[in-house]
């Protein structure tokens, strides 16, 4: 069920040569597609979602659906593989329906095709370009911040800078050793902001006018609760739910350098594997197997709902007023003040967190998330799943707890 609220809440803002064009699985004949799984259905109101966000038809937002789970798996395998030769992999198409892999030899074309991907072949792997990123990451001073953004964009092959001011990220530039031919600065106004304002999705609050969203119910040991954004709330600071009824305490807090925090909640709050749709349903959360670049993702957020995109790159870096906040993934999802800490899924996989975005949802924007794994290892927590047994009680608890 939708529990929305119109309360202020803290300030939103936060050369590769393709060597096949051989549709990944155009005729099922690929060595790495002959035995494919069938797809989960769709949760209820992503096809819809996907259709308003992306522009499909609901033929092509069904078929990329199925192609998205079909070759997800084929790009870790690559990944392992081909090792300190892989250059990244992402979904190409309005229905995502070539995967393609990139590789610094020309050796790996005949298995890469052979798999019913396309090949590219380029000249930084990808661990070559994190690092890369990395050190420009420590390089360019946050006060006065010089650039925004900085991300490995595989398409490219390069590592991308996002700055006001591209002169003087040029001159900086010059001074760390990077090999600059791997390194693009786009001029940009992006400059995001934390998007401040038990389902994933829902809204809650700290203190009086506070509020971000609910990420993911979690568990630690047998204690529940959920994850949601780190610049939401610190440690000891206690929360309400959507409804205003006392729900629980952060625990622990991480913002910035990362950005997440965790929330324990009282025995009234049942935690549900589940996401609001926005429209008085939800979507199953069935675990957190992270979807690749060019993958369709959804968010949920207690201001502007449900809304979907694409995942555009990882590990990205992004600098806030109150500092660096590292390894999150950019999408071009919208978001509005309050959707801070949301859920983010694919299909029925959670992906991570809302942490900050530009632009809003009635024009164009761009969201980034905190990974999900990062959080749970951190705190020692578990996700609450529909493989896991439903709690005591959860038959007769309203939804959202309370």
């Amino acid at each position: 069920m939708s529990h929305r609220h119109a309360t202020t809440g803290c300030v939103l803002m936060i050369t590769a040569v393709a060597l096949s064009a051989v549709p990944a699985g155009a005729d099922g004949r690929g060595a790495g597609l002959r035995a494919t799984v069938p797809p989960p259905p769709p949760p209820p109101g992503m096809l819809e979602a996907l259709q308003r966000d992306l522009g499909l038809s609901m033929k092509q937002a069904q078929a990329r659906l199925i192609n998205e789970v079909r070759l997800t798996p084929m790009e870790a395998r690559f990944r392992r593989e081909l090792g300190d030769r892989f250059g990244g992999a992402w979904l190409r198409g309005t229905t995502a329906q070539t995967l393609v892999v990139a590789t610094t030899s020309p050796a790996d074309i005949p298995r890469i095709i052979a798999a019913g991907a396309q090949a590219e072949v380029v000249t930084k792997s990808l661990d070559q370009l994190t690092k890369i990123k990395h050190k420009l990451d420590q390089a360019l001073p946050v006060k006065p911040p010089v650039a925004s953004v900085r991300y490995v964009d595989a398409k490219t092959n390069k590592v991308v800078i996002l700055a006001q001011k591209p002169e003087a990220v040029d001159t900086l530039i010059e001074g760390t050793g990077v090999d600059k031919s791997a390194v693009v600065v786009l001029p940009s106004t992006e400059q995001p902001r934390p998007l401040d304002d038990l389902v994933g999705g829902t809204a809650f609050y700290i203190g009086i006018t506070d509020r971000c969203s609910v990420g993911f119910p979690v568990r630690h040991g047998t204690q529940n609760g959920f994850i949601s954004a780190g610049h939401c709330g610190k440690a000891g600071q206690t929360t309400t739910g959507f409804n205003r009824v006392a729900q629980g305490v952060f625990q622990a807090s991480t913002f910035p350098i990362a950005d997440y925090a965790w929330v324990l909640v009282n025995a009234n709050w049942k935690p549900r594997p589940a996401v609001d749709d926005g429209s008085g349903g939800t979507v199953p959360v069935a675990g957190a197997k992270v979807a690749i670049e060019g993958a369709s993702v959804c968010r949920s957020g207690s201001t502007s709902d449900w809304h979907c995109g694409l995942i555009q790159q990882r590990d990205a870096t992004i600098t806030y007023a109150q500092g660096n906040v590292f390894g999150m993934t950019r999408t071009s999802v919208c978001a509005e003040r309050g959707d801070s800490g949301g859920s983010f899924i694919s299909l029925d996989q959670a992906q991570g967190v809302a942490s900050g975005g530009f632009g809003d949802c009635g024009s164009v924007g761009t969201t980034y998330f905190q990974p999900i794994g990062p959080i749970l290892a951190a705190y020692d927590l578990t996700l609450v799943t529909t493989a896991d047994p439903p709690p005591a009680g959860a038959a007769s608890a309203p939804a959202g707890g309370g």
